[in-house]
C-alpha cells in the first residue's frame, strides 16, 4: 500500500474505479468496431483495439501527470489554457476537417502526429475550469454587470462551437449554468440568462435560415427534434430503434462478449452506442451492473467536493466531474431513446482520442484537488484549519 501510495496520490477508490472502467472497455470496443473494421480496415478488429488502448495509455499519462500537481497551480495555468481553448476554436471553425463523414467540421488535423483532435471537448474543460477560479474569488454578484467577464467566456466559447456541434454546446451551457448554481449566483439572475441564451440561440437559427451557408447543421437538428417527436417514424428514428432493439435482444443475460448482432447496423457502435452493444451482449445484468460502476464514481465526486477545504477545490471538482456526469447520462439516455441522438461518448468506455484525453485529464484534476488539501491541511496549524472549514461552510450554507 505504500508503495502505491508513493506513486498514486489522492482517492484510490476513485483510481480503482477509473482503471476498472478503462480495463472494461477493452471486450466492448473489440467487439463493437467489427462493423467499422468490415468497411475500413479489411475486417481487422485489432486495429481498433489496438488504437483505443493507445489512446487509453495516452490518457492514463495525461491523468498521472495532471493528479500530481497542486490544484492551485492548475488554476493559474487555466489563465492560459482558455484563451488557447479560444484561438484553437477560431481555428477549428475556419478550417476544421471532416471525421468519419460527419457533416460538421469539429475537428483540427495535427500534422506532426498524424492525427485529428476535437477542440470543442478541450474548450469545455477550459472554461469550466476558468469559472471555478473566477466564482472562486470572494465576491458578491447582486446584478447582471458583476456577471460581465463570465457570461463574455461563456459566449464567446458557445458562439464558436455552435455552428458545427448543438449537443456540445447544450451540454457545455448545461455544465456552466450548473457552476454558476453551485456558486451561489442568485436565480434572478440565473433566469436573465437562460433567456438571454435561448434568444441568442433563436437569433442564430434565423442567421442561418437567412444565411445557409453559416451553418449547415439546422437541418439536421431539426430532423433529430422531429423524428425524436414522432415515435411512429421508425425511417427517421431508425438509430434509436436499433438501440432499443439491441438492448430488448439482450434480456437478462445478454447473448455474451462478441455477439451482438446490432452492432453491424448500428452506426457509430464502438462510441455513440457502446452502451446498447454492451446491454446487448452482457443483457440487463452486465448494464445495470455498468450503471453501479458509474454511479459509485459519481459518488466519488461528490465527497470529494465536500472535503476540500477550500471554495475553489469545490468548484474544480464539480466543473471537472460535471463533464463526465452529463456525458454519461446523455450517451446511456440516447441509448434507451430518453434523449435525440446527439453523438456525446460513454466516458471511458467509447473509442476516441480528444474525448477519452479530455476526460483523462478531468479526472487528473479531480485526484488532484483530493489530495493537494490533505497535504496542505495536514501542515497547517489548528487556527489556520478552522478558517479552511469556516470558508467551506460559508460556502455550503452562505
Amino acid at each position: 500500500m505504500d508503495t502505491i501510495r508513493k506513486y498514486l496520490k489522492g482517492d484510490l477508490y476513485t483510481w480503482g474505479l477509473v482503471l476498472i472502467l478503462m480495463i472494461v472497455s477493452f471486450l466492448p470496443t473489440y467487439s463493437a468496431s467489427s462493423s467499422l473494421a468490415h468497411k475500413y480496415s479489411g475486417g481487422n478488429t485489432f486495429t481498433f483495439l489496438t488504437r483505443h488502448m493507445m489512446h487509453l495509455f495516452i490518457g492514463g499519462i495525461f491523468m498521472y501527470a495532471v493528479h500530481r500537481l497542486n490544484f492551485r497551480l492548475i488554476g493559474k495555468l487555466v489563465q492560459l489554457a482558455m484563451p488557447a481553448a479560444l484561438i484553437l476554436l477560431v481555428i477549428t471553425m475556419l478550417q476544421g476537417t471532416e471525421m468519419g463523414g460527419a457533416n460538421a467540421s469539429r475537428w483540427v488535423r495535427i500534422p506532426i502526429l498524424g492525427m485529428s483532435f476535437q477542440t470543442s471537448a478541450f474548450a469545455s474543460l477550459a472554461l469550466l475550469i476558468w469559472l471555478a477560479k473566477w466564482f472562486s474569488r470572494s465576491r458578491e454578484i447582486l446584478i447582471i454587470k458583476d456577471m460581465r467577464t463570465p457570461l463574455l467566456m461563456i459566449g464567446a466559447t458557445l458562439f464558436l462551437i455552435l455552428p458545427a456541434d448543438f449537443s456540445t454546446t447544450a451540454v457545455i451551457f448545461t455544465m456552466a449554468f450548473i457552476l454558476m448554481t453551485v456558486a451561489g449566483v442568485p436565480w434572478k439572475l440565473l433566469w436573465k440568462i437562460i433567456a438571454a441564451g435561448i434568444g441568442a440561440f433563436l437569433i442564430f437559427i434565423l442567421i442561418v435560415l437567412a444565411f445557409p451557408k453559416v451553418s449547415n447543421r439546422v437541418t439536421t437538428w431539426k430532423a433529430r427534434i422531429v423524428n425524436f417527436a414522432d415515435t411512429s417514424n421508425e425511417e427517421g428514428n431508425y438509430q434509436s430503434e436499433l438501440a432499443k432493439m439491441a438492448i430488448a435482444e439482450g434480456e437478462i443475460f445478454g447473448k455474451g462478449p462478441g455477439k451482438s448482432i446490432q452492432k453491424n447496423f448500428l452506426p457509430q457502435s464502438n462510441s455513440d452506442f457502446v452502451f446498447a452493444v454492451i446491454a446487448e451482449e452482457y443483457g440487463l445484468l452486465g448494464s445495470t451492473l455498468l450503471i453501479v460502476f458509474y454511479g459509485m464514481l459519481f459518488r466519488r465526486f461528490v465527497k470529494i467536493a465536500r472535503r476540500a477545504h477550500t471554495k475553489f477545490g469545490t468548484l474544480l471538482v464539480l466543473a471537472s466531474a460535471s463533464g463526465i456526469v452529463l456525458q454519461t447520462i446523455v450517451n446511456m439516455g440516447v441509448a434507451i431513446a430518453l434523449f435525440p441522438v446527439t453523438g456525446q461518448t460513454l466516458p471511458f468506455l467509447s473509442a476516441g482520442g480528444s474525448s477519452v484525453w479530455v476526460t483523462c485529464i478531468a479526472m487528473g484534476v479531480i485526484l488532484s484537488v483530493s489530495h493537494t488539501d490533505v497535504d496542505r491541511i495536514i501542515g497547517t496549524s489548528p487556527q489556520k484549519e478552522e478558517e479552511s472549514f469556516e470558508k467551506k461552510n460559508t460556502l455550503t450554507h452562505g
